[in-house]
């Protein structure tokens, strides 16, 4: 009788996943001064009727592997543990919802941010799938900058999904690009037949105030503007898209990485697809992506 295949331990990129090498292997990496360390940082909360409560979490270990795949083996990056749980309060009531609060994720990642310098690395790029997780994430930062010297940064990719404007500037969870990633990665834990396309009233995205990416936002949950907790149209959400997006996504990420040079050649401006100010910001012309956008 066959013994069952047993999942793999470890990431397929295990030669990148800091908890898949041993000590004297991490004590030994040569670049640990300037390489890129990335830690995910995601939730687990509703995403509408149709797709699994892990989506945010789930979409942080797909990037990373497909980041991964696209790397040079010469090109130096690392990544550390996620974070799966994250700010989600704007989804209370909502079943399946998980919420931490603000200090909760900011003592997370203060404290990776130490045992990293601690171990001698220099650099801490988060890729962020969750926006309830942005405004910390920014502060936190800033203040693991001052307090240990790290660089930080945000990973971001700039891409055109060609999204009509009402995805562009309504479409903020659950929505086209988030059923069309799932649909191509995932498809038996998606269920289309329940699949709505139901967006916030047209007013919230008037003007320079918006619900999300924009110079002046306002606190909203998603029960106030949304009956079936999807923000978008998800129904236009097909796999074949989402291979596409994943793709070209994925490709942008590693470029980024790729083209950035080590801290010290460029120590005094962020680095290129690491930007310090402009985190989960969304590019309204031409349909273009920048960053995550996933609520």
């Amino acid at each position: 009788m066959t013994a069952p295949l047993m999942p793999a331990p470890f990431p397929s990129y295990r030669q990148r996943y800091l908890p898949g090498l041993t000590l004297n292997q991490i004590k030994a990496l040569p670049d640990k001064a300037w390489a890129p360390v990335i830690v995910a940082t995601g939730a687990i909360e509703q995403h509408g009727p149709h797709l699994p409560v892990a989506v945010d979490s789930l979409m942080g270990q797909v990037w990373s592997e497909r980041i991964a795949a696209h790397l040079s083996p010469a090109t130096p990056c690392y990544f550390a543990p996620p974070i799966t749980i994250g700010k989600s309060n704007e989804h209370v009531g909502f079943p399946g919802t998980l919420i931490i609060s603000k200090d909760t994720l900011r003592r997370q990642l203060i404290v990776i941010a130490r045992q990293l310098h601690q171990w001698g690395f220099g650099q801490l790029s988060i890729l962020n799938t969750h926006g309830g997780n942005t405004d910390v994430l920014i502060y936190t930062l800033h203040e693991i900058e001052a307090e240990l010297g790290l660089a930080t940064g945000f990973l971001r990719a700039d891409v055109d999904y060609g999204l009509p404007e009402k995805e562009r500037s309504l479409g903020m969870h659950a929505n086209t690009a988030e059923t069309a990633w799932l649909q191509a990665i995932a498809p038996q834990y998606v269920d289309m037949s329940l699949a709505v396309s139901e967006y916030p009233d047209p007013a919230a995205a008037s003007g320079q105030l918006r619900p999300e990416a924009a110079p002046a936002t306002f606190a909203w949950v998603t029960a106030d503007v949304s009956r079936s907790g999807i923000m978008g149209d998800a129904p236009a959400g097909t796999a074949e898209r989402g291979h596409h997006w994943l793709e070209i996504t994925a490709r942008s990420y590693a470029q980024k990485i790729t083209a950035s040079p080590p801290p010290a050649k460029r120590r005094s401006k962020p680095r290129p697809g690491l930007g310090r100010h402009d985190p989960w910001t969304r590019r309204r012309s031409a349909g273009s992506l920048r960053h995550e956008w996933i609520a």
